[in-house]
């Protein structure tokens, strides 16, 4: 696994680009939240954001590990919201997608 924060997957056949949005963080109101990960096909309009869970070791209290997204995560996150119901080609604006710690 990189620790790449941004870059470009194959889907398919198709070129995704994708970058961190936002690393995990505490809010009074929810506890801990996952990081979000933003997804747009390449010569489209319309993006997607992935919200993962918090990762297992800030909910045990420990310390913030190095941040981790290897491309296999991103390939998974596009395939789950493309199956979704994302439409990649349609306008608006970004779809949002929980997927779990493994992009599903």
């Amino acid at each position: 696994m990189s620790n790449k924060l941004a870059g470009c997957v194959e889907v398919d056949g198709l070129q995704y680009e994708w970058e961190l949005r936002s690393e995990p963080q505490w809010g009074d109101a929810d506890g801990w939240r996952g990081m979000t990960v933003a997804l747009l096909r390449r010569h489209t309009k319309r993006g997607a954001l992935l919200e993962f869970p918090a990762p297992k070791r800030l909910l045990k209290g420990m310390q913030r590990g190095r941040l981790q997204i290897g491309d296999a995560i991103v390939v998974r996150g596009v395939r789950a919201a493309l199956l979704a119901g994302w439409d990649p080609d349609s306008r608006g604006k970004p779809m949002v997608f929980t997927v779990d710690a493994e992009g599903n």
